[in-house]
């Protein structure tokens, strides 16, 4: 199923270890354009759906996209950090199965909020557009070491001081205010192109500080935690190490979960051959005893 162009990823995987035919209550708790929430409803007939999303473009997507089912769902805005506030003032009760999907949709890439290399609008790359952080005010305003912490902790990238000294030095002639431009500095910077695009980590990185998306993920982690019901499985799907670590640690340290994946499920060969974008998805899931 797909909305504008977006390919969810893993969706027979999740149908057959996060959900099955018992369960009543399912949290999408990064509901998107509803490509995985359509699948599963369409599925279980006696499914319900609480989807949150943090961006009002998605809820509208996924509002459109659900409307088959509209007796069966529940959509909120807020980002995975409120889910236990959003069940609490929804009234709900213990859930069967809560999913987060931590990719970037297709329709954010190309929504012109500098997610892209290639994009002509201004950096901004936040989510939720209430929200006051911009990329463009990390790029212009953080100090040399602050922008190199940033690139080296949430990016992994190992030329972060080359790279963060370039923008130092490029927004002394001007505010850098494109992602294009932005590109272009990463780029001359790491002098010459790999497998991936030269700017991959340094973008992640600074999206990442502008959304708090580590800080943001601990806490519905834990929320997903309490709101689970005895045997309720929380699933993650991840699409870089960092959130990958952070999934598996939690898993494993929390007394009140039992991984069910020891390894992360991977797609397989003929999704990844249908779309790239799934390449570097994993899929973890837990079990509340």
């Amino acid at each position: 199923m797909t909305a504008r162009g977006h390919v969810p990823v893993l969706l027979r995987e999740i149908a057959e270890n996060l959900v099955d035919a018992d369960d009543r209550l399912l949290v999408d708790a990064t509901v998107g354009s509803a490509g995985h929430g359509y699948y599963l409803l369409e599925k279980y007939r006696g499914l319900r759906l609480v989807g949150l999303d943090a961006d009002e473009e998605a809820l509208a997507l996924a509002s459109e996209r659900l409307a088959p089912f509209a007796d069966r769902v529940l959509l909120r805005k807020g980002n995975f950090r409120d889910l236990g506030r959003i069940l609490r003032e929804a009234s709900v009760g213990e859930v069967d199965a809560v999913l987060f999907d931590l990719g970037i949709s297709m329709h954010q890439m190309s929504g012109g909020r500098g997610f892209s290399f290639s994009d002509e609008a201004e950096l901004d790359m936040r989510i939720d557009r209430e929200e006051a952080l911009t990329a463009r005010e990390v790029v212009n305003t953080y100090s040399c070491s602050a922008l190199e912490r940033i690139i080296r902790d949430y990016g992994e990238e190992g030329d972060a001081p080359r790279i963060a000294r370039s923008i130092v030095e490029a927004r002394k002639k001007g505010r850098i205010t494109g992602a294009r431009a932005l590109a272009d500095i990463v780029a001359r910077a790491k002098r010459g192109r790999g497998k991936i695009h030269p700017a991959t980590k340094t973008f992640q990185a600074i999206r990442i500080e502008v959304n708090r998306e580590l800080e943001n993920l601990g806490k519905g982690l834990q929320d997903a935690t309490d709101a689970a019901a005895r045997q309720g499985r929380i699933g993650v799907i991840t699409f870089h190490s960092l959130e990958d670590r952070l999934v598996k640690t939690f898993f494993r340290e929390n007394p009140l979960l039992q991984p069910v994946t020891k390894k992360p499920i991977r797609p397989g060969r003929e999704e990844i051959m249908a779309n790239r974008r799934a390449r570097s998805a994993k899929l973890r899931i837990a079990e509340k005893l």
